[in-house]
């Protein structure tokens, strides 16, 4: 990643965090030291008791040149929102504890920081997809993902149907808890614990995951992301959600469709140059140990 200038960064941090602020004050400093004028938002106001100094994480995006995420992966997502669509590039810190997309540690912070500034850091492009909830025709809801959008049953709700068809030609008729469509960054997310197989962030593809399915035969599909994929509800529909990247549900009625296509825009996350994603699969996945 060439250098470039930044003249501004904006922190985004993982709600009532209690540390944040032992984190921040000292980063506000450092930043000031080296002419970078540092922003956050409203979470980081909150834990830092300064009531006015926060942005919304809108406003945040459209301020700064550079994303610096203090949480884990959810904040991560939440961030990609804003930051994909005006290109930024974002730098991710691990506060949580799993952590795919949140590679380097709060150890590596200012070494990453530092490499950053320099341009020796890779930014890694990532896929997004576009879903759009579509009901009699109307759209009701259009959302950029980075892991997945999924159609699945409330906790007490019976089995439910769902129809997918792959650019107009109809797959199959799932009877299951749900159904996952995920990028290859989301295949290590809600996908691989419904059984799903792990792809590389590279390889253009969208992945199907089925919930829970009635039928044992019917298993996971990728696909290319030059696809358009649809899921309809069939039959009944109580207590039926569309989950967007596990932060924002929508409750759908039967026959509602999903459209789902590769968005346009595309993340850029800052990586570590000395970890490979296999370095990483084998540490969060813990690959090897007894």
């Amino acid at each position: 990643m060439p250098a470039f200038p930044i003249r501004t960064l904006g922190i985004f941090s993982r709600p009532r965090r209690a540390d944040i602020s032992d984190i921040v004050r000292p980063l506000l400093e450092w930043l000031g030291k080296r002419g970078i004028r540092g922003l956050y938002d409203t979470e980081t106001a909150e834990s830092l008791r300064d009531e006015k100094g926060g942005k919304t994480r809108s406003e945040l995006a459209e301020e700064c040149d550079l994303i610096l995420v203090l949480g884990g992966d959810g904040t991560l997502i939440a961030a990609a929102r804003e930051a994909a669509p005006r290109e930024i590039p974002i730098l991710p810190i691990n506060l949580g504890s799993l952590g795919f997309l949140t590679s380097f540690t709060i150890d590596e912070l200012y070494v990453a920081l530092e490499e950053t500034l320099a341009g020796h850091l890779e930014a890694s492009e990532r896929a997004m997809l576009t879903a759009t909830l579509l009901r009699d025709g109307q759209q009701l809801e259009s959302q950029r993902v980075l892991n997945e959008a999924v159609i699945t049953k409330g906790a007490l709700a019976r089995m439910i149907e769902v129809e997918l068809a792959i650019d107009d030609d109809f797959v199959c008729r799932y009877r299951a808890d749900g159904l996952i469509v995920a990028t290859p960054t989301g295949s290590t997310a809600y996908s691989v614990s419904a059984g799903g197989p792990i792809v590389h962030p590279a390889v253009e593809s969208i992945i199907v995951t089925p919930i829970c399915p009635h039928t044992l035969s019917d298993r996971p599909l990728v696909v290319s992301d030059g696809c358009n994929v649809v899921m309809r509800l069939r039959g009944p529909a109580e207590s039926v959600y569309l989950t967007l990247d596990g932060q924002k549900g929508v409750l759908m009625h039967s026959e509602d469709r999903v459209s789902i296509a590769r968005a346009k825009e595309r993340l850029k996350l800052i990586q570590p140059q000395r970890k490979s994603y296999y370095e990483i699969l084998r540490n969060k996945l813990k690959w090897g140990e007894a």
